[in-house]
């Protein structure tokens, strides 16, 4: 499909209209952001891995009974997707405790949880993406009681998914953010799913395998990126 004009622009992805309504191409950026849009920089072929690797997850989802905005990689950078009203809460769901979880709660990184959590946001980058419940979110009309039950039930059990891939390559899903939006009003994952979204650990070296590494100066970012990609592709690829 012939790429239109430019819709949107975000920290790590653009999206642009196609010739169908029905649906979009999303382009991805090597542009890395943290705390808010304050830390910005590059980090190389960033676009080209975190394309690679959504695509390989979502792929497996959709074979788990998990549908999502994926209809087919394009190139390495771009990537056609049913075109969805997406829902401003984002979800996030954590396995063990790191980065605002263990600040909030003065624990220490690395504490696996008794049970995984959920936490919701409203999706806003002026007011800083902040917590939410499933009552701002019905009172405000951002999402049903049924949506929010389903979105929470869907990410139970992406969750289970990821976790067991994760584990048999070798890393510990520590958390990860999740996006969901409105196709032919059933609910559909999408945004992306890669080391942008995910805290991945090695499970022998606890070394951090995600963007931690750009958002702590730990360097090595693309090496990690890159990393992550050849052991999703040694099972999915």
């Amino acid at each position: 499909m012939e790429k239109r004009e430019k819709l949107y622009e975000g920290k790590a992805k653009q999206i642009f209209a196609v010739d169908d309504e029905r649906y979009y191409i999303m382009t991805y950026k090597d542009e890395a952001t943290a705390f808010d849009g304050t830390k910005k920089g590059i980090i190389e072929n960033k676009g080209i891995v975190n394309n690679r690797i959504s695509c390989l997850l979502f792929k497996m989802l959709e074979e788990k009974g998990i549908e999502t905005h994926l209809l087919e990689q394009l190139d390495e950078r771009n990537v056609l997707v049913k075109r969805l009203q997406m829902l401003p809460v984002e979800v996030v769901l954590r396995n063990v405790a790191a980065g605002s979880l263990a600040q909030r709660l003065g624990m220490e990184e690395g504490r696996e949880l008794q049970i995984p959590i959920i936490e919701l946001y409203y999706k806003n980058d002026d007011l800083h993406d902040p917590m939410i419940n499933e009552y701002h979110a019905q009172a405000m009309g951002w999402a049903t009681w049924e949506q929010l039950k389903e979105v929470q039930s869907l990410s139970l059990r992406i969750n289970q998914i990821l976790r067991k891939l994760f584990d048999s390559i070798g890393l510990i899903l520590v958390d990860f953010k999740l996006e969901f939006g409105i196709y032919d009003n059933k609910i559909v994952l999408g945004d992306e799913i890669s080391p942008d979204s995910c805290r991945l650990w090695d499970q022998v070296s606890r070394e951090k395998m995600d963007k931690d590494r750009f958002r702590r100066d730990l360097g090595g970012e693309a090496e990690a990126y890159q990393e992550v990609v050849r052991r999703i592709e040694e099972v999915l690829g």
